[in-house]
């Protein structure tokens, strides 16, 4: 189901998401974003350029930051924009838990903006902003 503009309200948490970065995961980010930097598949070369492991890439952390919008707000709400900035790496074998708070509803243009990050046990791997445009009727799915 997709939530509708009438559905949310400023200060409305988004129900959390939680990822297991395997280094499957990770590695299989970085390919399907197309990014064969060594760092993301391969331990020996992430670990001579200082990094204890592989870390996930930026597209993949974008990525998951449009499926925990959209896993909260349905398939029908159109995401915006995005606007993150990255902190600490995720490496394999990492929990990473999205959470975000609706900041602000605007009802004419039907867009919500959103605060939203994500966090390890290491701090936080991002945070930022979001724009959805939601329906003014709530689909089903």
């Amino acid at each position: 189901m997709t939530l509708s503009i009438h559905d949310v309200a400023e200060g409305d948490a988004l129900t959390p998401m939680v990822i297991v970065a395997t280094a499957t995961v990770i590695v299989a980010g970085a390919l399907a974003t197309r990014d064969f930097m060594p760092v993301h598949h391969d331990k020996a070369y992430a670990e001579s350029q200082g990094a204890p492991d592989i870390f996930m890439n930026i597209l993949s952390s974008n990525a998951y930051c449009s499926r925990f919008l959209t896993d909260w707000a349905g398939p029908e709400a159109l995401v915006r924009r995005v606007a993150i900035r990255l902190g600490v790496p995720v490496f394999p074998n990492s929990t990473v838990t999205f959470t975000g708070t609706v900041t602000a509803v605007e009802v004419a243009t039907a867009t919500v903006e959103v605060t939203l990050q994500a966090s390890t046990d290491m701090g936080d791997h991002l945070t930022g902003t979001a724009v959805l445009r939601l329906p003014h009727e709530a689909a089903s799915s």
